[in-house]
């Protein structure tokens, strides 16, 4: 049997470059998420060599998009919304989130981080009541566009924005999830490559405006 890997992956240079001087809170909540991520049932004991580059770092990455008051939809162990808060201070974060043992995590980091540019709701993504009220809605590993779209652009007001972080497949998802993005009436529908040229692995975000 192949013993399995729990080592942290080290900081990577592009951390600092992300965070400048507020690295110190982004690696607190990188250190305490891997010593009890997978306790609380936030993180897989898989994901432990890939934290900063995998999740923190590809959180990040999107924190030069933001404007606003933003959604973090299914919000979970904080991924995208917390390090996106440590990024980008003078943007306002909802970390939206259903589950108890989950939001009392989220608020226990904004507590012990002192970000106060972080509101804590727990509720299912359609009962949220920001109806037609956000900047701008994100999400990261929640579900398919097909699902995705509704759950996150009834908070987005009329001119506002979905930053969507997706996988490999997000083309596809695009293609499946047309007759959404028609019902929703979403426009400048585009996918944008992040990170690109930087010393990390890339993400990608689907993009559109909500009217």
């Amino acid at each position: 049997m192949v013993p399995r890997e729990t080592s942290v992956e080290v900081e990577p240079e592009i951390a600092a470059e992300l965070f400048g001087d507020r690295i110190e809170l982004a690696r607190a909540f990188t250190d305490d998420l891997a010593r009890r991520g997978e306790e609380l049932g936030l993180i897989g004991p898989l994901e432990l060599p890939r934290l900063w580059t995998r999740h923190i770092v590809n959180s990040a990455l999107l924190a030069p998009l933001l404007s606003g008051r933003v959604g973090d939809v299914g919000s979970g162990a904080g991924l995208p919304g917390i390090p996106l808060a440590i990024a980008r201070p003078d943007v306002s974060l909802v970390l939206i989130e259903p589950m108890e043992r989950r939001v009392a995590w989220l608020e226990e980091q904004r507590d012990r981080l002192g970000l106060d540019n972080v509101q804590v709701v727990r509720a299912r993504a359609e009962e949220a009541p920001f109806e037609r009220s956000l900047d701008q809605s994100t999400a990261r590993a929640v579900g398919a566009l097909s699902k995705l779209i509704p759950l996150t652009a009834r908070l987005v007001r009329a001119g506002g924005e979905l930053l969507l972080l997706k996988g490999a497949a997000v083309q596809d998802e695009a293609r499946k999830a047309e007759k959404t993005i028609a019902k929703w009436r979403l426009t400048d529908v585009r996918v944008e490559e992040l990170g690109t040229g930087m010393a990390t692995e890339g993400t990608r975000v689907f993009r559109a405006t909500v009217n």
